[in-house]
């Protein structure tokens, strides 16, 4: 047995090689590599923060594989996502890993650009405030606008603490009462102030009661 595994082991030699080189050749033709810019999304926020700022909003990406795939990627098929699961208050860094990037079948990842990213994290707050219409322009002559009611008087807010604590009202949208002459009801939706304030309501329902001078 070991004089036949030994026989003519320089051929055999070559020709596992040659196997080899071919495999290679074979699995190579066809290659194409594309750059591709995938958003970042992060997960698993703990509940109670929330994400500020991240000053890198996508990731570049040299992706490889068959001509036949890379032609049809579309840009919902390569996601970023970054676990936050273990986030604190305040500013980390986060590396972005090959293994953690979700690619369409029989695609690898050949780049990353950046391979890391700053994310800033504050905590989430929320508290109750006033609600005041935004009312612009002047009644009709000779009229003028005895009152205005709010409904509700109040909307709860909330979002990242830094934000909230500047928050002492909230306006809803301009309404203009240039030249009316009688008291009407109107939605309003409500002007949040800062991207990372929200309210529970979207708007309210906003009555100008107008009254005739002299009467």
């Amino acid at each position: 047995m070991r004089k036949f595994l030994l026989e003519n082991i320089g051929l055999k030699i070559a020709a596992v090689l040659l196997s080899i080189v071919l495999w290679v050749f074979v699995t190579s033709r066809g290659q194409s590599e594309l750059s591709v810019d995938a958003p970042l999304e992060f997960k698993n926020i703990p509940q109670g923060l929330e994400v500020v700022n991240h000053p890198v909003k996508t990731i570049t990406l040299t992706i490889r594989g068959q001509e036949r795939f890379i032609k049809n990627i579309r840009p919902s098929d390569v996601r970023v996502p970054v676990d936050l699961s273990k986030a604190k208050k305040g500013e980390s860094v986060y590396y972005i890993r090959r293994d953690d990037i979700v690619l369409p079948h029989a695609i690898t990842v050949t780049n990353i650009i950046p391979s890391n990213i700053k994310v800033t994290v504050e905590e989430t707050v929320a508290k109750t405030v006033k609600v005041i219409a935004l009312i612009t322009g002047e009644p009709e002559r000779g009229y003028y606008v005895k009152s205005i009611d709010v409904r509700p008087q109040t909307a709860e807010i909330e979002g990242v603490r830094s934000e909230i604590a500047r928050v002492k009202n909230i306006k809803t949208e301009s309404l203009d009462i240039t030249g009316l002459n009688e008291t009407f009801t109107q939605d309003l939706k409500l002007d949040l102030p800062g991207r990372n304030v929200r309210s529970t309501i979207g708007e309210v329902s906003v009555k100008v009661v107008i009254g005739a001078r002299g009467r």
